[in-house]
């Protein structure tokens, strides 16, 4: 009997349709296969998926909260996909929100001499700064010391998470508390809040404006193409005269400090102290975001917002279908798993060859 062996080959690229079309049928396979473990938790399957969809965009309350959950999940997920782009694997965009927290806050408290009006401007270049020395790091080991960046990026988070704690337990907790908190920022330090009545602020702006400079940059700049060509093949940018070791420390820098803005709006907005649970893990989160909007800066924000509908909607989901708020997790994991098999099937083959 004649054998065959099964070799994965690349295949074409997608074309551009089909890179438009991918995530949005990962949204609608997992909303698909996620109304499985819905129906297995007892929950009524169009009564849960109306109540989400309500809960997230059913009032202007709802949907105003849902864009205010989008800005970090934006600014983390523009973080990954910047650097993934460039083949930095950056899984440190939680440890760079927490510095770009931690600088905000600083100047947020301390820095009483500025002018009132330089104070917000004042908290966005910190945490931009701090976010973006905390990810040149690993950049750093990366390009010199052929450090793995994966393992690097990870581990930073949790270095940058016991900074902090030391931070908040020390010259940084409020006076009198036993809590692990800083003293309120300002008043000149918040965010301005955009529309009566709800919790929208200059966050959000300010994600959809960095949207279209990432995009700008990607696509219209030499730092952009240069960053595209070591991403592709790290070896033929060498060899073309492209400074690779250069590149990938200013993608670092970039990434960085987009996730290290993500910080400063959950201090400068949200709630207006440094604390340890400052992000509900906002930047693992920016991972998935990134790799569900194919890493480009217009995907990353309809992924962003998807996430955010899920995360506000699950809790109205969890009350009035009286389903696990956990689905939402579930439904999300799908998401990533479907786009992921997606990606892998349309860009190779399986080609069978006789032994």
């Amino acid at each position: 009997m004649i054998g065959l062996n099964p070799h994965i080959v690349k295949g074409q690229p997608l074309p551009r349709w089909a890179k438009v079309l991918l995530p949005v049928a990962a949204i609608v396979a997992a909303l698909a296969i996620g109304a499985l473990p819905v129906i297995l938790a007892g929950g009524n399957l169009l009564k849960a998926y109306s109540a989400l969809v309500y809960g997230s965009l059913g009032t202007r309350f709802n949907f105003l909260e849902t864009l205010v959950k989008a800005s970090p999940l934006i600014l983390t997920g523009l973080a990954v996909s910047f650097a993934f782009r460039a083949r930095f694997w950056n899984i440190g965009a939680e440890g760079q929100l927490f510095a770009g927290a931690v600088a905000a806050t600083a100047v947020g408290v301390y820095c009483t001499w500025l002018p009132s009006f330089l104070v917000v401007p004042g908290c966005i270049l910190a945490g931009f700064i701090a976010g973006g020395l905390w990810a040149a790091i690993p950049a750093f080991l990366k390009t010199r010391l052929r450090v793995d960046d994966v393992v690097t990026t990870l581990l930073m988070n949790y270095v940058m998470i016991h900074i902090m704690g030391a931070l908040l337990y020390g010259p940084m907790q409020a006076a009198g508390s036993s809590w692990p908190r800083s003293e309120p920022i300002m008043e000149a330090a918040h965010y301005p809040v955009l529309l009566e009545r709800s919790r929208l602020h200059l966050g959000f702006p300010l994600a959809i404006a960095l949207v279209l400079v990432v995009w700008f940059i990607n696509t219209k700049t030499v730092f952009g193409y240069r960053a595209k060509c070591v991403g592709v093949n790290i070896d033929a940018a060498r060899f073309s005269g492209i400074d690779t070791g250069a590149t990938i420390l200013g993608t670092a820098l970039v990434s960085g400090g987009l996730a290290g803005l993500a910080g400063v709006g959950e201090v400068c907005a949200i709630h207006f102290h440094l604390l340890m649970d400052i992000s509900p893990g906002y930047g693992y989160t920016g991972i998935v975001i990134a790799m569900l909007g194919n890493l480009h800066p217009l995907g990353v924000a309809l992924s962003a917002f998807f996430f955010s509908c899920l995360s506000v909607g699950s809790q109205t989901m969890s009350r009035m279908a009286g389903i696990p708020v956990y689905i939402e997790g579930v439904i999300e994991g799908i998401a990533l798993t479907v786009m992921l098999i997606s990606i892998l099937f349309m860009e190779y083959r399986i080609r069978w060859t006789r032994k």
